[in-house]
């Protein structure tokens, strides 16, 4: 069981590894190719727009193919489209390959975690995610050092993400590993998630905005400004890092305390972040501590918005609601390069580090007016899951409890 499972968490994280690398690299890469500001937002946003398609229909396809066959297909998706993209230079058809890469890549990500839920034990599932998403903060990290080592203008960068891809389908497809069985779905009506958890809907949507942005645009505005490609990727991997070191913490401080309260004080932190970042000096001394703080503060705001949607909503939703707002963290994904890059090209850096401080500080101001509006729900023992800040998917169904403690008995 631990070979099968081994095999599913190296192969993901290799997939994270050509992810990570991917979004700086096209970054830079269009910086270079002078799309223009439009085409650009347009080119960086697709990706989003795919994955939010693929967040919607890749359960499906998993329920009528299998896992193996599935993983098969979104992993050879992901192999055209990147082959495709340094044969035909172009702004529509770059844009065309990232729509079809995101749904590629959350389908990948869709079917390994539900792969890994069904075949961990019980008394195992802790470990296992623990290790898959370690395996995945690391993988990311590693992929913002490759940037420092390959060409960007070269086509190297595309054939390294396709040997990257191909060799997680290899080791998957061939895998000994049994496929897990097929359950049906629950249902969640549209309207009853937004009426429950307001806030963590509208915390999933900012947290996707000002998290594309950041990783789509900071970079092409730092090759932009003659900044050394190594310290580029130097700042994005202390970024990844900052987001990692703040997982666990933030995690266990929410489940012991308002959860709108913290993601009030995530929001304000990242804002005063960003904040001091533009009155800091252009120094690695100075933007290097302050990208663990803007790192930790934005990947940790969708586990939090998520953790207080399943603390209002029914157990026997769980999926549903994960689902559901993995669909509307992708469309502030979307918004974010397309919003960012208008305002970038018209006010500079500053005023896209604004732009982003605006949004986050617009969710502390409606999470404390929810605080006054609705009491804090009953705490339950639901365990912290880390989220990958670009990907971000849940899978682990915490057990369903009542507020004192004792199980809750099953729906009929």
């Amino acid at each position: 069981m631990l070979v099968q499972i081994g095999t599913l968490i190296a192969a993901t994280s290799l997939v994270q590894l050509a992810n990570g690398f991917f979004n700086t690299f096209l970054s830079l890469r269009l910086t270079l190719a002078d799309f223009g500001a439009t085409a650009t937002g347009i080119v960086l946003s697709a990706y989003f727009v795919g994955y939010t398609i693929g967040a919607v229909s890749c359960g499906g396809v998993i329920q009528r193919i299998g896992h193996i066959r599935a993983y098969t297909a979104f992993a050879g998706l992901v192999v055209i489209a990147t082959a495709l993209m340094p044969l035909v230079a172009a702004p529509a058809a770059w844009a065309a390959c990232r729509a079809v890469i995101g749904v590629g890549c959350v389908g990948l990500f869709v079917t390994t975690e539900s792969w890994l839920n069904a075949k961990a034990l019980p008394d195992q599932r802790g470990r296992v995610f623990s290790s898959y998403m370690v395996g995945t903060f690391v993988a990311l990290a590693i992929g913002q050092l490759v940037v420092a080592w390959l060409s960007i203008s070269s086509s190297a960068p595309f054939q390294a993400i396709i040997v990257l891809f191909a060799l997680s389908l290899v080791m998957v497809s061939t895998t000994r590993a049994e496929a897990p069985g097929l359950a049906p779905e629950a249902t969640l009506r549209y309207g009853e998630l937004t009426r429950q958890a307001p806030l963590s809907v509208i915390g999933c949507v900012v947290s996707g905005l000002i998290t594309s942005a950041f990783y789509a645009l900071v970079p092409a505005w730092m090759l932009g400004e003659g900044i050394p490609q190594q310290t580029i990727a130097l700042f994005m991997l202390v970024a990844v890092l900052g987001g990692l070191a703040f997982q666990v913490p933030v995690g266990r401080f929410s489940d012991r305390n308002d959860r709108r309260l913290v993601l009030a004080g995530l929001a304000a932190g990242f804002a005063l972040a960003v904040l001091l970042l533009v009155a800091a000096p252009r120094s690695l001394a100075a933007g290097l501590p302050l990208a663990v703080l803007l790192g930790g503060f934005m990947s940790t705001l969708y586990p939090v918005c998520v953790a207080h949607a399943l603390d209002r909503m029914p157990a026997d939703r769980v999926v549903a609601v994960s689902g559901r707002l993995i669909l509307v963290n992708g469309v502030g994904s979307v918004l974010g390069p397309l919003l960012g890059a208008g305002v970038m090209a018209r006010f500079g850096i500053a005023g896209l580090l604004y732009f982003m401080a605006a949004s986050a500080l617009a969710l502390t101001g409606f999470a404390a007016l929810r605080m006054r509006m609705r009491a804090a729900p009953a705490k339950v023992e639901r365990p912290f899951e880390v989220i990958d800040p670009l990907n971000p998917t849940i899978s682990q169904e915490p057990e369903a409890v009542e507020p004192d403690g004792t199980p809750r008995p099953a729906a009929a």
